[in-house]
């Protein structure tokens, strides 16, 4: 029991930072959907020309502002009136749609879709059913993605933008030094693929996905000039034997589906491996513990809310289900943030 003197120790503090800390998320993806950090790019301006470059109402902006200041997002000299207003270093270097490293394709797509599902949280908790696009259209997330090219682009671009960092860090992390070849199943834009063959001279890599997003992860290839190390390949994993490869890969794919899925896309990865060969599974691995990556925890609650029967997964639960499929050997790579790469070997 805590005594009087340890009740008079404790604060609220956490609880109210924590319950309301959908004030800062929110504004955070207001500034990134009405382009703020674009607007602001390379230079500094006052109030009144952020207010007329996004068409802002005069009661909020500086409001919207100075809480953007306050969280760490921009930059001020001045005050008010006075202001001028800058980018802080990494919302300039991330949060600007004209650089290559923004990743505000996933802030966006955590405003338009997440944002509004994850109000039915206790919904989902209570009937174990997906609280998206289905709850309205009856179709599924990636049937109504597939079905509309603009949020199938916004879609990958998001993914692209939370997982580049990952998949630079596994390209520099792994020794892929033993191999020659790498496929990664649902490819999306090619990005993985693109990062290992732009680091490793050795590796002639394939990004695998459905016909409605080669011409994405075409594009993407060629802008990076990879179009001679890098191809792109036509699979529906659910119905397709997977390439052979040295390397199987998948970037949070395997967190989508319920545990019979899990373990037969686990099965056509090891079928697709020589002796010797590696499956690489790149997700926001929880804990073993499940006590410190309240991130996995979290987006295993967002996958709840996606699909109702998907979640995500630690590395012993990783290990165990290779192991049935008959991989001899597991280690787990830390990436960048709460990711990991839970690899498998042949």
């Amino acid at each position: 029991m805590n005594t009087s003197t340890e009740t008079q120790q404790l604060t609220p503090s956490r609880i109210i930072e924590t319950a309301m800390a959908f004030f800062a998320s929110k504004t955070l993806l207001s500034a990134v959907k009405l382009g703020v950090f674009t607007t602001l790019s390379g230079k500094s301006l006052s109030g009144s020309e952020v207010q007329a470059a996004l068409k802002l109402h005069d009661r909020g902006v500086y409001d919207f502002l100075d809480a953007l200041v306050a969280l760490g997002f921009l930059n001020r000299e001045g005050l008010l009136e006075t202001a001028r207003y800058s980018n802080a270093p990494e919302s300039d270097v991330f949060l600007d749609k004209n650089k290559p490293s923004y990743i505000g394709g996933f802030v966006e797509m955590a405003n338009d879709r997440l944002y509004p599902f994850w109000g039915s949280l206790e919904e989902a908790l209570l009937t174990g059913q997906p609280q998206n696009e289905i709850k309205q259209t009856g179709s599924s997330m990636f049937k109504e993605l597939y079905a509309k090219p603009e949020r199938l682009k916004q879609f990958i671009d998001a993914m692209s933008g939370i997982s580049i960092g990952n998949f630079m860090a596994l390209a520099r992390k792994f020794d892929f030094s033993t191999y020659s070849t790498l496929c990664d199943i649902g490819g999306a834009a090619g990005i993985l693929s693109v990062e290992v063959a732009k680091q490793h001279g050795n590796m002639s890599c394939t990004s695998a996905d459905l016909p409605a997003v080669e011409p994405i992860a075409k594009d993407y290839i060629a802008s990076k000039g990879m179009s001679g190390r890098v191809k792109t390949v036509n699979i529906d994993f659910f119905t397709d034997e997977f390439p052979k490869a040295d390397i199987i890969t998948m970037g949070m794919i395997l967190h989508d589906w319920d545990l019979p899925n899990k373990k037969m896309l686990i099965r056509k990865a090891y079928d697709a491996l020589p002796e010797g060969g590696a499956f690489i599974a790149i997700e926001a691995l929880i804990d073993d513990d499940r006590r410190k990556n309240a991130f996995g925890l979290m987006m295993s609650l967002n996958m709840l809310i996606e699909f109702g029967v998907a979640f995500d997964f630690t590395g012993a639960d990783f290990e165990k289900w290779t192991r049935e499929a008959g991989f001899r050997r597991f280690e787990v790579i830390p990436l960048a943030g709460p990711s990991s790469a839970a690899i498998a070997y042949k």
